[in-house]
């Protein structure tokens, strides 16, 4: 729920309230109790701090993939990935039978 900043014109009293956005506003000071309370225009208290998804995720100063030369007349062609010898495919390979299927 957000917070907001009310201050009446007639006594000058200021408060922070927390409401939820679909309350209606008030408008009846607390502390005069004249129709004069109302929101103000305020900064929204939001900083973000620590690393971030930012300089995590996108700041790797990379550059994209760059498209072939040649304007894209030649057929595009899929590879295969290569099979590597992985710690975490050598212990799969060990849990198997030597003549599985999924090596």
């Amino acid at each position: 729920m957000p917070i907001y900043a009310y201050k009446c014109a007639a006594c000058g009293f200021a408060k922070d309230l927390l409401q939820k956005m679909s309350d209606p506003p008030l408008t009846d000071c607390p502390q005069c109790h004249q129709p004069s309370f109302s929101k103000q225009l305020t900064a929204a208290g939001f900083q973000l701090k620590g690393s971030g998804w930012y300089a995590t995720d996108f700041k790797t100063g990379s550059s994209p993939v760059a498209a072939p030369a040649g304007g894209g007349d030649a057929p595009a062609t899929t590879a295969s990935p290569a099979k590597t010898d992985t710690p975490a495919a050598t212990a799969s390979a060990s849990a198997c039978a030597p003549n599985c299927a999924c090596h």
